[in-house]
């Protein structure tokens, strides 16, 4: 299993990727997200290549200065996690997060954090498998102002 760093020849399968994560967004506005991941380079992406070529999955990360729930600053974060479903359950999101986890403690943090959809249940089961713990749950509102 091969994890490493996002290389510019990995875009197009990256932006795959991303749109499987996030189906509701188009992908211009992902790219534009995309742009502005690799101009920071506090927010590395890690993928797992595939033999064949491609990619199978990605993890997006970055520092914060605080999350919800943890006690040091700043706080490693899972910004963005996927793997394509041929892949689940055969440890390649485990890797993605031991990766990303060893990536935060040598930027000096102490804690790792992340989030999910309250009904993205798949996810939930994943983060609690590899040892999170649920911090809190909470409520978005928004209103559009005329």
């Amino acid at each position: 299993m091969e994890i490493r760093r996002l290389n510019p020849a990995d875009h197009p399968e990256w932006l795959r990727l991303r749109l499987a994560l996030w189906p509701d967004n188009t992908p211009q506005g992902l790219e534009a997200e995309m742009q502005e991941i690799l101009a920071d380079p506090k927010m590395p992406v890690f993928v797992l290549a595939r033999p064949e070529g491609g990619l199978g999955g990605f993890i997006e990360v970055a520092l914060r200065p605080w999350a919800e729930g943890c006690a040091t600053r700043p706080v490693g974060y899972i910004e963005g996690w996927y793997v394509d479903p041929d892949l689940r359950r055969a440890g390649v999101g485990k890797a993605l997060v031991q990766t990303a986890e060893a990536w935060a403690a040598s930027q000096g943090c102490s804690e790792m954090a992340s989030d999910c959809d309250l009904w993205n249940t798949i996810s939930f089961q994943a983060h609690l498998a590899l040892g999170y713990q649920e911090a809190n749950r909470i409520i978005l509102f928004h209103k559009r102002l005329s």
